[in-house]
């Protein structure tokens, strides 16, 4: 039996936010220590032809396995996603909720992957949709993608 194997190649979209550095903390204003609100994020290089965009935060260093901090798709093609703002679907994250969760780790220092995808289509998903029902929906559309990672210890 043979497997089929196929190439993926995305574009490279630069995402950053004024709120923090890759690799570094995450201010506690975005966190469940402060006001639980999203950080700015700054998108650049976004293909011409990006129908729309998409975002998934997670902590792959929880104890339990990867959390789902924040789920949204269909977000109008921008390069700035202010802070405190949504102007997509946002799915149910981890907490059994349709917006941000910041991180609010239980011991130790965590990395939040900031993760913005450029799609070439708007997806046809439920707003019950979680991160796995988001990234099947995905597949095969994405054109571009990139992430900015931050780090939180809590208090």
């Amino acid at each position: 039996m043979t497997k089929e194997t196929r190439e993926i190649n995305y574009l490279l979209l630069n995402v950053t936010s004024t709120a923090f550095n890759n690799n570094e903390a995450i201010p506690s204003k975005y966190t469940c220590d402060g006001k639980n609100i999203n950080p700015p994020l700054s998108i650049e290089h976004i293909p011409l032809a990006s129908k729309s965009l998409a975002i998934i935060v997670d902590d792959p260093d929880a104890p339990g396995g990867t959390w789902v901090h924040w789920v949204m798709w269909n977000i109008p093609v921008t390069h700035l996603i202010k802070e405190n703002e949504a102007h997509g679907v946002q799915g149910l994250n981890d907490f059994s909720k349709h917006q941000y969760g910041g991180p609010c780790p239980p011991g130790g220092t965590h990395r939040y992957f900031f993760k913005i995808y450029a799609l070439d289509c708007v997806l046809d998903i439920p707003a019950s949709s979680k991160k796995e029902n988001v990234e099947q929906a995905m597949s095969g559309h994405i054109l571009a993608f990139g992430e900015l990672t931050g780090l939180y210890s809590g208090r």
